[in-house]
Order: C-alpha cells, then structure tokens, then sequence
C-alpha cells in the first residue's frame, strides 16, 4: 500500500516536471513577470506560487512571438516579503487568483517586450463577460504590436493628418 503512494507520488512529481519542462522560455518568462507584477501590487501580502498555466498560446509572425496564458496561482503561508520562499508551504484553503497574461516579443536575440497586458483577480471574475471581451481585445492589441503600419490601419490614424488650409 506504501508503495503504491509513493509510486504515485513519484509519477505527479514526473507530471508536474515535465508540465514545466514543455513550456518554453518565453513562456517560463512571462510566469516569472506576471508573478512579480502580482507581488507589486499594494493589496497581496501573502507569498502566491503557479499552480498551473492553463490555454498556452505561442506564436510567430515577422513582427516577434505573441505569448498568451493564464496563470493560476496558490496562497503560501509566507508573507510577500520571506527570503528562502522555496520553504513556504501552500494554503489550500485561500484564495486562488488567476491572472491573463498577453506578451509580444521581438525577435532579437535577448527577445525585449513589445507589448503587455496583464490581468489578475479572482478567477470566476476572469470569466465575467464584459472583462473577458476586455481582456481579448487588449490581447489582440498586443499580438498586432510591432507589425508594419503601412499595411494596417486603424480607426482614428489619420483623423488629425489634413490641416487647416
């Protein structure tokens, strides 16, 4: 029976490794941004780890690579502020926020950030019409950064071009 578990253990430990290992670099930075950004805000004074990364979108065109996900994160039982924070232990019984996160890079070697959104909460309020309509029109915003204007035009571009005679 013991063994049983610890077979079982073994595999989840194998699952959630390679679940980290299939991400891409581009991916495990945007994780690492979107914690730091929930960290900065005034209102979290706990430590939150990744639970997971749901809806992974990656893709290329010549403008960069447009990365999309969402983040689930757990409470740990460590304030925002602890040092050694691979000791905290998680909360299961908190709250877990999600947040959307929508990044465009460029295509140079150290890839630089074009443009981002990010937005955490609750995750039920993720799913709330009127943000989600939010959230994807601010995604799609993201993934056009960095692409050729003169191919694009958008309302309102050249509202101010003509000036008065």
């Amino acid at each position: 029976r013991v063994a049983g578990m610890k077979c079982l253990l073994a595999l989840a430990v194998g699952f959630l490794a390679l679940a980290a290992a299939s991400q891409g670099p581009l991916q495990r930075r945007v994780v690492r941004d979107v914690l730091e950004y929930f960290h900065s805000r005034s209102n979290v004074q706990f430590l939150f780890r990744e639970q997971s990364v749901e809806g992974a979108i990656e893709r290329e065109d010549s403008s960069g690579t447009f990365v999309q996900l969402r983040v689930n994160l757990v409470q740990t039982a460590c304030g925002k502020r602890t040092q050694r924070r691979q000791s905290c232990k998680t909360v299961e019984s908190r709250r877990k926020p999600a947040c959307l996160a929508c990044y465009k890079f460029d295509n140079s070697d150290v890839p630089r950030v074009l443009d981002k959104y990010q937005n955490c909460g609750p995750s039920h309020h993720l799913a709330v019409k009127e943000i989600k309509h939010r959230d994807e029109a601010e995604c799609r915003a993201v993934e056009e950064a960095g692409k050729s204007t003169d191919a694009l035009y958008l309302p309102g571009m050249f509202a101010f071009s003509k000036g008065l005679p």
